[in-house]
């Protein structure tokens, strides 16, 4: 193993011992927060706040959307730790280290993994401001979170990504959407380097090759829920939806806003979610 790597599981370790000596209670559910979906932290019944600058060994996001907190505490009476603010391939840090958080969240032995993003919309039969469920996804990151010596504490040397997103949360988050009367959709995610967006080629190129949304975000870290063995729900906000054959100009602040205005909704859902849920 090369030392750089032995340096990383140790700081993983370091980073576990000082967030278990200073929460009350392990979570059982990680909650990521995305682009423009940092408020649903705002109702958490928060027992403990840690600025990631505050945690050893913690990246610091450079994204001025991403607040950077991690909150401990109690959601619809399930335990959660919630990231708020993530980390991206394309602020320069590796697969390793924009999962980093996570990787260290996993070692309190959760159950699930509620991962949401905004996404560009690749499936015509879309609009912006759908909620769309995950079912899917495609990895165009060159990176994986698992190159490198594996640590089987951690999990197994080739993890199956058959089910990746569980069909079971999903049928449950449907239903919550049925009975809030809340149009959702379903779709396989592609994840992308960014920061550049697409051209019109490329998003010819990626509804091709069969996804519905494209993002810049979210599959290294299912990547590492699935090692660690949670069950994953993953959410994308679709922000706006383009015809590769009459292209419009994609603006940053367009997908912030539109996230901004699914926001109510899809705390709605996700407390709705949690409270139907049995772990």
């Amino acid at each position: 193993m090369n030392r750089g790597l032995e340096d990383y599981f140790k700081k993983v370790e370091e980073s576990f011992k000082f967030l278990s000596e200073r929460i009350s209670e392990p979570p059982e559910v990680i909650i990521t927060l995305g682009t423009g979906l940092s408020g649903l932290g705002k109702a958490v019944d928060v027992k403990e706040e840690f600025p990631y600058k505050e945690i050893p060994n913690f990246p610091v996001s450079t994204v001025e959307t991403h607040e950077g907190k991690l909150l401990f505490g109690r959601l619809e009476g399930k335990r959660v730790a919630v990231l708020q603010g993530r980390f991206h391939y394309y602020e320069g840090y590796s697969a390793k280290e924009l999962t980093f958080p996570l990787r260290v969240l996993t070692l309190f032995k959760p159950k699930l993994y509620i991962v949401s993003n905004a996404a560009g919309g690749l499936n015509l039969d879309f609009k912006a401001g759908d909620i769309m469920l995950i079912k899917d996804h495609i990895n165009l990151i060159p990176d994986n979170p698992l190159r490198g010596p594996n640590n089987p504490a951690w999990g197994e040397r080739f993890p199956d990504m058959s089910k990746a997103y569980s069909e079971d949360m999903r049928e449950i988050f449907k239903k919550v959407a049925e009975e809030l009367n809340e149009r959702i959709v379903e779709g396989v995610y592609v994840a992308v380097p960014g920061p550049s967006l697409e051209t019109p080629a490329e998003t010819r190129f990626l509804r091709l090759i069969g996804g519905d949304a494209v993002g810049m975000s979210t599959v290294p870290e299912v990547i590492v829920a699935i090692h660690a063995g949670l069950k994953v729900l993953g959410v994308s906000v679709i922000s706006n939806v383009n015809n590769p054959d009459d292209f419009k100009p994609i603006l940053f602040s367009e997908v912030v806003a539109q996230s901004k205005k699914a926001e109510k909704r899809l705390e709605k859902l996700v407390r709705a979610f949690l409270k139907k849920l049995e772990l």
